[in-house]
């Protein structure tokens, strides 16, 4: 496993390689991401090496080292970085939300970044510095060593025309977000409440509301933003950036749409058994009618409560309707315990009324994990109950799979807007004013999605958009113009 201890010479050797410098924040959906990212660069560019730098997370992330190992074996171009600790100034059960521990974690760490890059820079020319969205802070890094700076956005183009408006809306009121019933209305975007932002954007006079005004603000000052997206997906979106338009205090960078980029061999290697639960999702599925199985699935942070779990049981088994559910443990009511890695579910306690019995038959529960993308293109699956993270909307197009959309977190309720009324590639899940959803709603839905009319239409426009996503990546297709335009800068 290629890995840089930072045990600094400070030999002057001869500059000979080109390198990128990625950095991500913690989590290994961030990692992910970002790994893919470099892979996509070296498959087409292969000249290049990829540096990613990995900051130490002052809690349990789960381990991250089986899946390094697998990547640095497979990808020897791509190197990992560990960044040293940093002393937090608070306790990490003490932040208000992991965003804003997340903004202190990054800001603590530039030191750390600038050493690295300097490191790197003692073999490599470093072209560009590629930053995940919450590493906003790290500009300064770039902006003293001279090195190019990117940001890499995981939301789609459509949050990120949103995100470039967010300080004009904020100037336009006083009020927090939470409060208001104002909507934001603008021509190249579904409508979307003030109250749906990301909760982290909700009030005002918080850390993590003044470091997303931060990264709002430094997406102007970068080279170029990244997006995981084509343009056809997004098409009113990706004009109105390209047009300059979505930031009224300025200009807006280029954007480069060169997605979708997916994981299609997940090694998540924090979970020994995996790859036996992915086996038995596999070969239950082999068993199943085709296009007869909805999906449901909410993310690893996808934590819905004891009761919520039981309503969507009852919902699941009064329509009738063949599924596969991953289920994971209900959230922590202790603070301290957000940080670490959950236990199984014990399914018997969680279902205690025979649910699991009466169902086995046409449906299947695993517990925590699931490999979604093989779930999502296995032909017996037809239909997707998902939190609208940006890469389940992604991978579920790319399988040509529609949608319920539940958002639980992040920027998902805007997501949900953009897939029910701007793409029509999903149905809305419908919660009370509480955020609960009733096992009437799951029926309805799910029974809507597999059987009806409308759920036939919106198989149709998700297998359209599946042929252009295609499309997008081959030769000559918008998102390989878009990397290498990218690429092009660099050179």
């Amino acid at each position: 496993m290629q890995e840089d201890k930072f045990t600094y010479s400070h030999t002057h050797r001869e500059v000979s390689m080109a390198a990128i410098v990625l950095y991500p924040t913690t989590g290994m959906g961030h990692l992910i991401s970002m790994v893919e990212l470099g892979k996509l660069i070296l498959t087409h560019h292969p000249s290049f090496t990829v540096n990613i730098l990995l900051p130490t997370a002052p809690y349990a992330t789960g381990s991250t080292a089986q899946y390094i190992s697998a990547v640095s074996t497979t990808n020897p171009s791509i190197i990992f970085h560990h960044l040293p600790p940093v002393s937090l100034p608070l306790d990490p059960a003490s932040y208000s939300c992991v965003e804003a521990l997340t903004f202190d974690l990054i800001r603590l760490n530039n030191p750390n970044v600038h050493t690295a890059i300097q490191s790197i820079s003692q073999t490599s020319t470093v072209h560009a510095l590629i930053l995940d969205f919450f590493c906003n802070a790290a500009l300064d890094v770039a902006t003293e060593l001279d090195v190019p700076a990117y940001f890499f956005l995981t939301s789609g183009a459509s949050f990120l025309a949103l995100f470039c408006h967010f300080p004009t809306i904020d100037r336009s009121t006083n009020k927090n977000f939470k409060d208001l019933e104002t909507t934001v209305n603008l021509p190249y975007l579904p409508p979307i409440p003030l109250s749906h932002m990301p909760e982290p954007m909700l009030e005002k006079d918080t850390t993590e509301y003044a470091g997303f005004i931060d990264c709002s603000v430094g997406l102007s000052k970068s080279t170029g933003i990244i997006v995981n997206t084509f343009s056809t997906l997004e098409p009113k979106a990706v004009k109105a950036l390209a047009d300059g338009v979505c930031n009224p205090d300025g200009p807006t960078p280029p954007v480069f749409c060169i997605g979708p980029l997916i994981v299609t061999n997940r090694q998540i290697g924090n979970e020994g058994d995996d790859k036996v639960l992915g086996s038995e999702c596999l070969t239950w599925l082999d068993k199943q009618p085709s296009q007869s199985i909805v999906f449901l699935c909410f993310g690893s942070l996808g934590l819905l409560s004891k009761e919520q779990l039981r309503e969507i049981a009852i919902g699941l088994e009064k329509s009738g309707q063949r599924f596969l559910w991953v289920v994971r443990n209900p959230p922590s009511e202790d603070k301290k315990q957000r940080f670490l890695t959950q236990p199984d579910p014990d399914l018997n306690s969680l279902f205690s009324d025979g649910f699991l019995d009466r169902t086995k038959e046409r449906g299947l529960v695993v517990k925590r994990w699931a490999p979604q993308v093989a779930v999502l293109n296995h032909e017996a699956v037809g239909g997707f109950v998902t939190h609208c993270g940006w890469n389940s909307v992604l991978e579920s197009v790319c399988a040509g799979i529609p949608m319920v959309a539940w958002p639980l977190y992040a920027e998902q309720k805007f997501n949900k807007a953009l897939l029910v009324e701007e793409l029509k590639l999903a149905l809305p899940m419908n919660e009370s004013e509480t955020g609960f959803v009733s096992a009437t709603e799951v029926e309805k839905r799910v029974r809507e999605l597999m059987e009806s009319e409308e759920g036939n239409s919106l198989r149709e426009r998700v297998t359209a958009k599946r042929n252009e996503a295609m499309k997008a990546m081959e030769e000559g297709g918008s998102s390989r113009v878009a990397l290498a335009k990218l690429v092009e800068q660099w050179k």
